[in-house]
């Protein structure tokens, strides 16, 4: 290493003036800043004077009201492992020609780069500047100041440390708030996945003291829902106070605490005293949070600042949190009656699932609920539930849990010998007291034994429903428990239904027409649309097997329409092939007859189809016709207005009374095909045969008979005075391709070939069209 020119003494000065002004300047904050951390020196040099001088120069002075201390390495080296461990060094005072000539710079390079201390302020001191030239040097390095130890008095090396001091406040500062917005925004990503109340509180301590550089020591609390003046709760608690959760704040035991929370509160403002720090949020509800965590420092305005952001941010995640939570409020609990809604008891379900043994669950309907809200009012009824609700809760609440599952359907969860109908029963024994009402409640129970079951969540819902439905079909506040034999039957109709739906979308479904003629001389004057189901393997559904499921399921409504749209333009084709008079019946369903816009449909149907009214039969079962007579003759009234005529079909199935039928006016009545059938065979089945022909006459309607198979049929109920029939004797149920065909055949009774007899006499036909027998044989075959 060459030899190396030392400068004088720094501490040599001639401008010693300036100095005194300065010192006087700090004096007046010496004793303010007495317990103010001092400013950290490094001295960095191989000169050991150099070390001593620059100390000997700075004694006794302050920078910005606090004192200086210097450390010394004595290489660049000793400076490495110096800084490692003293990461708040202000200022480096640095020699550039130590152990190697570039000894100084690589230093400033390992500080910048290795170390990454962007804050530290370098002054590089040079007694030989030609080994690392002043401008370049600066160019190169991030360094801040470059002097040769000749230029450095005192008061100039106090001016260059005073500068590189404040450069490095400011820019600790700046670091600080940018750590500190970036903690902000880091504990609103990390409280935004806290959606429950109590999990975002906890995390607001625990955030708020990392923020602040201490412990998590502090307690969230929010003021009472129903009194935003009042008393408030303890939600949230961390460290020495943990034991505080959920306790009210005027039983906190800390007086300081309980008092501060307090104050909070009731100032609507944030507190900073006796070591304590307590931020007020204000809730969407108009109710009141406060926070407080313990602050074992003064707060300087950089903590108040972060603080003021932290606040603004988290008020807002609050807000959302209490969104999120009335939201899961509505989501998971009913709101009338303060229970479990259905999605709950679900999880619940799926929860007990784990240990099923032992356990029963319990669906229950209350009887009749929807008369009572129809008789006394929804809120009489709203009433009534709660009355129910409440009396369960005290007799079944032990170690049950109780939801509610639909309008007056609870679900309840619990031991065997708790949850059972024995016990449930129990609840309706005494009547119950609603709004000064007393009455006498039941309820049908439908229950399921866990173990017993394989069921999930949702699926076990559905066995206490199946149950429940089979406890209704015997007897009104039964109670029956599910057997896996009845979730098969359930399940496969199910199944059923949902097959059928994909097939009326796929358009599997179609329609066959069975011919209807007179009987006396076998004229075809009609048919009957009858629906008919292909699966997509090509198999056939019977039709009392799916219609049931789309009348349950109101799928029968657009079925309806397909069927009766498909019939009228069945019509149109027939009538455009000569067949003028020919009318076509289309079963309507109750849910079909009910639809309010079931009359525009028939319309619409005909005049799409372009065919009159009177082209068009349309059937109803006896049960309907005798439901709500007025509501039934309006509903006639409209369809004759339409020109279709209207037939009552399965009559003698059903209990008619002879005044409402002469009210319904309509054209036809058809016998149900079992009274055919029995008509020759018992003398019960031939007497309702006449009674039904002998109605129709007298009321002028035209009598039908169904599935008429044998000629000795034919001719017996010919002989009662039946007018028209339909079966397999005349015609077997087609599709509309061979309809068309058919008609335009000869038939086998026009070709007299002994398959039939011969159309009847004039004289026998004018006495069965009045009901009175002929003397022809019944059983004659011609």
């Amino acid at each position: 290493m060459p030899d190396r020119q030392h400068t004088p003494h720094p501490a040599v000065v001639d401008d010693d003036d300036l100095l005194q002004f300065l010192d006087d300047h700090d004096a007046t904050r010496e004793d303010a800043s007495s317990t103010r951390p001092p400013w950290r020196v490094l001295i960095v040099d191989d000169d050991t004077d150099v070390h001593k001088a620059t100390e000997l120069a700075m004694q006794g002075l302050q920078v910005e009201g606090q004192p200086l201390v210097f450390l010394h390495a004595r290489s660049a080296a000793e400076a490495r492992t110096l800084l490692v461990g003293e990461p708040d060094i202000a200022v480096v005072l640095l020699d550039v020609v130590m152990e190697s000539d570039d000894a100084g710079l690589q230093l400033v390079r390992h500080i910048r780069e290795e170390l990454r201390q962007r804050a530290v302020r370098i002054v590089l001191r040079t007694g030989q500047p030609g080994y690392a030239p002043e401008i370049e040097t600066v160019q190169a390095y991030d360094i801040n100041d470059y002097k040769t130890k000749s230029e450095l008095t005192r008061t100039r090396l106090y001016t260059v440390l005073t500068a590189a001091i404040r450069s490095y406040r400011q820019i600790r500062a700046l670091e600080a708030n940018r750590q500190g917005l970036e903690m902000i925004v880091e504990a609103s990503t990390e409280l935004g996945r806290q959606h429950g109340l109590h999990r975002f509180a906890e995390g607001v301590v625990t955030q708020l003291c990392a923020l602040l550089g201490t412990l998590p020591e502090g307690l969230v609390c929010v003021q009472a829902q129903d009194d935003a003046s009042g008393d408030a709760r303890v939600i949230a608690a961390a460290g020495q106070y943990s034991s505080l959760i959920n306790r009210p704040l005027h039983t906190v035991p800390v007086t300081k605490v309980r008092d501060l929370l307090a104050r909070c509160l009731a100032a609507g403002t944030h507190l900073h005293e006796d070591g304590c720090t307590v931020l007020h949020f204000g809730l969407p509800s108009g109710r009141a949070m406060a926070a407080l965590v313990e602050v074992p420092r003064e707060l300087d305005e950089l903590d108040r600042q972060l603080l003021r952001a932290f606040c603004s941010n988290i008020a807002v995640g609050f807000e959302n949190v209490m969104l999120y939570t009335q939201l899961t409020d509505q989501a998971y609990n009913d709101p009338l009656l303060q229970l479990p809604n259905r999605t709950r008891f679900i999880e619940l379900l799926e929860h007990n699932l784990k240990s099923p043994e032992g356990i029963t669950l319990a669906l229950i309907d209350l009887d009749d609920f929807a008369d009572v809200n129809d008789a006394f009012g929804h809120r009489f009824g709203d009433q009534m539930l709660q009355a129910v609700a409440q009396r369960m809760a005290q007799r079944l609440g032990f170690n049950t849990a109780m939801a509610r599952i639909s309008s007056n359907a609870f679900g309840l969860l619990g031991p065997d010998e708790m949850v059972n109908g024995h016990r449930i029963g129990g609840v309706f024994d005494d009547p119950f007291t609603v709004a000064g009402e007393r009455l006498q409640l039941s309820a049908t129970t439908g229950l399921v034994r866990l173990a017993q079951s394989r069921a999930l969540g949702s699926e076990l819902l559905l066995d206490a429903q199946i149950a429940l439905k089979r406890a209704k079909a015997q007897n009104r506040g039964a109670s029956q428990y599910f057997s896996p034999e009845m979730g098969v039957d359930a399940r496969e109709r199910f199944k059923l239904l949902k097959g059928l739906r994909a097939s009326f979308e796929e358009r599997r479904l179609f329609v066959v027409y069975q011919p209807q003629v007179e009987l006396a001389t076998q004229r075809v004057i009609g048919a009957e649309a009858l629906l008919r189901w292909r699966t997509a393997e090509g198999q056939f559904v019977p039709p009392d097997q799916f219609i049931p499921l789309a009348e349950q399921s109101g799928l029968i409504v657009p079925i309806g329409e397909f069927v009766l749209r498909t019939a009228c333009h069945q019509v149109r084709q027939l009538r455009d092939a000569g067949f003028d008079d020919f009318r076509i019946a289309v079963n309507i369903s109750l849910a079909q007859f009910r639809h309010p816009a079931f009359i525009d449909t028939v319309r619409r149907a005909l005049a799409d189809a372009e065919v009159p009214g009177s082209a068009l039969e349309l059937e109803i079962t006896e049960s309907m016709a005798m439901e709500e007579v007025s509501a039934v003759l309006r509903v006639l009234a409209e369809i004759r207005g339409t020109g279709a005529s209207v037939a009552i079909d399965d009559f003698g199935t059903g209990f008619s009374s002879l005044s409402q039928l002469r009210r319904l006016d309509v054209e036809r009545l058809k016998i149900d095909r079992a009274f055919v059938r029995e008509a020759q065979s018992s003398a019960a089945g031939a007497t309702i045969a006449q009674m039904v022909v002998n109605l129709g006459c007298s009321l002028g309607m035209r009598v039908v008979a169904e599935g008429i198979e044998t000629e000795e049929q034919r001719q017996h109920l010919l002989a009662l005075g039946c007018h028209e029939g339909q079966g397999w004797l005349f015609a077997r149920p087609m599709p509309a391709e061979d309809l068309e065909r058919w008609l335009a055949a000869p038939k086998p009774w026009e070709q007299g070939d002994g398959a039939t007899a011969a159309p009847a006499s004039a004289a026998q036909t004018t006495a069965s069209a009045c009901g009175t027998p002929t003397a022809a044989p019944v059983n004659a075959r011609g």
